[in-house]
């Protein structure tokens, strides 16, 4: 009887086992698998609430002449040359009014990126005079920012904006020294100040399109030299102003760099007794009339440059500039 019952037990312990070793193990909870590819920054809906809070801001700016109240959504490079362009307009009579700046959006190019800051750019549409679109350089410092509009460039006559993602997609932020494209985006600042400087005898020259805003730089400064050589000489710097705020890539492999140029223009007076009279516009800034030994102008260059890819043949193009007088100094 004992006999059974070990035996019966036995047999129930080896079935126990086995369906204890043939049972289904519990499920462990795994992390979702990464995204492919990173969200864009701002959503199509989110872009268009930015540039319509940024309209109402700028048109109310614009109206009063009053760069105070232009924070939060304009700061950086913009704020100051928003700032002279009111002490400009307001030296003139309103002769020379600030720039146009339409907030609707053409082309909208977001970035993927998880990480601050976040720079977004949009191509405007054509303003109602008829000038050409803008391109304007929005910026979120932080996640507790808001965008706000850090420069403003004009898209050249007959050049197109470069093909890039849906922006529901978002086009990827590149690094500053990417080897796959033409030239490293941390490079094209300098070297093309160095063509600004040179013109054709930059050995940097055959790296870049002609372009409009380099014709003008030369034009202008050829004319100021002309204009003043019997009293004095003309001297121009052009230096970047750090590295560029972002590189983003295109649906062809290229790349769009946006970053600013300082420009220092200044004339020395040699001429015993010759003095040169300030523009209104410029007397306001200095708080005097007259220069009689230097008067130095700088400029806040904003440029936008499309880079193609390494191994293309093509050319570094200048695709959008704006440049504005934002100091002045005379002695």
């Amino acid at each position: 009887m004992n006999r059974r019952r070990a035996r019966g037990a036995l047999v129930g312990l080896v079935v126990l086992a086995a369906a204890t070793a043939c049972a289904t193990p519990p499920p462990t909870p795994s992390p979702e698998p990464p995204a492919a590819v990173l969200p864009p920054a701002l959503s199509v809906t989110q872009t268009t609430d930015v540039l319509g809070d940024l309209g109402r801001v700028l048109a109310a700016g614009d109206a009063a002449l009053d760069a105070t109240l232009l924070a939060p959504r304009v700061t950086g490079p913009a704020l100051a040359m928003r700032t002279a362009e009111y002490q400009r307009a307001t030296a003139t009579a309103g002769e020379r009014p600030p720039t146009v700046l339409p907030t609707d959006a053409q082309v909208s190019i977001v970035p993927q990126t998880q990480t601050w800051p976040r720079v977004q750019l949009v191509v405007t549409e054509q303003p109602d005079d008829l000038q050409a679109p803008r391109v304007l350089v929005l910026v979120q410092e932080t996640p507790r920012d808001r965008y706000s509009l850090w420069g403003w460039a004009r898209m050249f006559p007959g050049v197109s904006t470069p093909r890039t993602a849906d922006p529901d997609v978002g086009s990827p932020v590149l690094d500053p020294v990417d080897a796959d494209l033409a030239m490293a985006p941390s490079d094209v600042l300098a070297a093309y100040a160095d063509v600004l400087a040179l013109g054709d005898a930059s050995e940097l020259a055959a790296s870049f399109a002609a372009d409009p805003f380099r014709d003008s730089i030369a034009a202008t400064r050829q004319a100021l030299a002309t204009n003043v050589q019997e009293i004095g000489s003309v001297a121009e710097t052009y230096t970047p102003t750090g590295g560029p705020l972002t590189v983003i890539g295109t649906a062809d492999g290229e790349a769009i760099v946006v970053g600013t140029v300082q420009t220092v223009s200044t004339v020395t007076i040699t001429l015993a007794q010759a003095k040169l009279t300030l523009s209104p516009y410029e007397a306001a800034l200095t708080g005097v009339t007259e220069a009689t030994t230097a008067l130095a102008r700088t400029y806040t260059d904003v440029l936008v440059f499309r880079v193609p890819r390494a191994g293309s043949g093509a050319q570094v193009q200048l695709i959008a500039a704006e440049a504005v007088l934002t100091a002045v100094s005379a002695q």
